[in-house]
């Protein structure tokens, strides 16, 4: 299921680490919200805080974030 949320991934020269953002959960999680050395351990931390939001809000009977998707021009 995390699959349909998206995150931001940039080179952040202050931390020298890549840092994730995740737009979709922007209200309920301090932004950037995680990071990695190299750009896949970003990912990956990206993913696993991901579904780790998606098991709390399931958890505690909230309903999940609307996923913004992309439009095509």
């Amino acid at each position: 299921m995390s699959a349909q949320y998206g995150m931001v991934i940039q080179w952040s020269e202050v931390d020298q680490c890549f840092v994730v953002i995740l737009p979709d959960f922007a209200d309920v999680v301090k932004q950037p919200c995680t990071d990695g050395k190299t750009y896949q351990e970003a990912v990956t931390h990206g993913q696993e805080v991901i579904e780790s939001l998606i098991e709390m809000f399931q958890d505690e009977g909230k309903s999940l974030p609307e996923p913004k998707v992309f439009q095509a021009a």
